[in-house]
This record gives structure tokens, sequence and C-alpha cells, in this order.
């Protein structure tokens, strides 16, 4: 079931949009529970959208798999195939070390004074207990910045793709996992690392993150 705290649509955000990124965030910390059907009119009403934009957004979630429409049936959230883990860790493990090299090498100076602050800020939030849940989003929020950071619109698009399906994984056994704080920590390095510019360290520690987190899924299931 879907919680009930709707985020504030953004000035600049479309209709779509909005609808998107709402459902999207749902679907992957399995709000929105795989098999659940997921109904036009009330998404709707809950959200505030015309029904259009809910469809254009449905659309949007299917191509990535987070969602499937049967004719005469409807539409429901995606399952989640544990199977899939190895499939997408390769992909990752591909993708990943990639993006952070590049993100090392051609940043702006914008971005790269946030990825210190988004380290200082990972750093401030590890001192104190943190519940796993919340932890799960300070990962993903650091990995959108640093596929952000790449400055490359197509790469980025692809790694929140996957991203978003790792997650759904980790969303799935989250409650049999042993404290993660340890693996969050990694990224404090990480975002110092892609700031100052080394690629060839960041490569080097993204290919660890990802490899790990694997590991830390399959430990458990």
């Amino acid at each position: 079931m879907a919680g009930t705290d709707i985020p504030v649509r953004q000035d600049d955000e479309s209709y779509a949009d909005f609808a998107y990124r709402v459902l999207c965030d749902e679907l992957i910390v399995l709000d929105i529970k795989p098999g659940e059907p997921l109904n036009d009119d009330q998404i709707s009403r809950r959200l505030g959208v015309g029904r259009t934009p809910i469809r254009e957004a449905m659309k949007r979630l299917e191509s990535e798999h987070l969602v499937v429409a049967y004719p005469r049936r409807g539409t429901f959230a995606a399952g989640v195939d544990i199977t899939d883990l190895a499939e997408i860790s390769e992909i990752r493990q591909l993708l990943e070390p990639a993006a952070s090299s590049r993100a090392a090498r051609l940043a702006s100076p914008v971005i790269r004074q946030e990825l210190r602050d988004v380290a200082r800020e990972v750093k401030q939030l590890l001192a104190g207990k943190q519940a796993q849940r919340d932890l799960m989003r300070l990962d993903m929020r650091v990995h959108r910045l640093i596929y952000r950071a790449t400055g490359s619109r197509h790469l980025e698009d692809v790694l929140i793709r996957y991203d978003n399906l790792a997650t759904r994984i980790w969303s799935l056994v989250l409650e049999k996992l042993p404290p993660v704080s340890e693996h969050i920590a990694q990224h404090i390095e990480l975002l110092e690392t892609i700031a100052d510019g080394d690629a060839e360290a960041a490569a080097r520690l993204t290919t660890k993150h990802v490899t790990e987190f694997e590991n830390l899924i399959r430990a458990v299931l």
C-alpha cells in the first residue's frame, strides 16, 4: 500500500514527471507491493493529477520494468525476482565504475563541491543511529548524484534504471540484513575521490562497492 504523504510537485516539474517520481519511489522501496494493482483513477485522486499524466507515467514505469500491464486486466507492480540479481550486478559492475571515472574527469566545479558537501553530510549522518530504510534512501541519493556528475543524460538514465532494480531487491530483504552503515560509509571516500578528480581510484572504489552490495544481498538469500 502506497504511503499517504505525497511529495510536493516542483514548479518546473510536469504533472507526468511528478506522477512518475512519486510512483517510482513507492515502487522501488516497495510501498507499492509486488503484484499490487495500480488503478489510474485512485492514483489520480491521491496525487491530484489528471489521468493522462498518470498514463504517461505508467508507460514510462513499464518501460523500466517497474510495472506490468495486461490487456483487459490492468496494470500491476512488477514482481521482484531475486534471480535477476546476478544480471543486474554484472551490468552495474561494468557501468558504475565507468560512471565514477567519467565524473572524476568531467564534473564541473559546482558538482565537485556538491560531492564534497554530500560526503561530509554522509559522515555526519553515520555518526548517529540511522534506520536501515533511511540508509537505503541515502545510498540512492549518493548514486544519483554520481550519475548526474557524469554529465551524460543517457548514461545517467541507464544507471538509474538498474540502480532502481537493485534497490527493489534490497528493499525485499531489508529486514534480514545486518546493519549496512559500513557499506554506506564507503561513499565518503568515493565522493571525495571523484571530487578530487582521481578517475582510476574512483573506478576501483566503485567496483568494490557494487561487488560488496551483491555479496551483502546474497548472504541473506
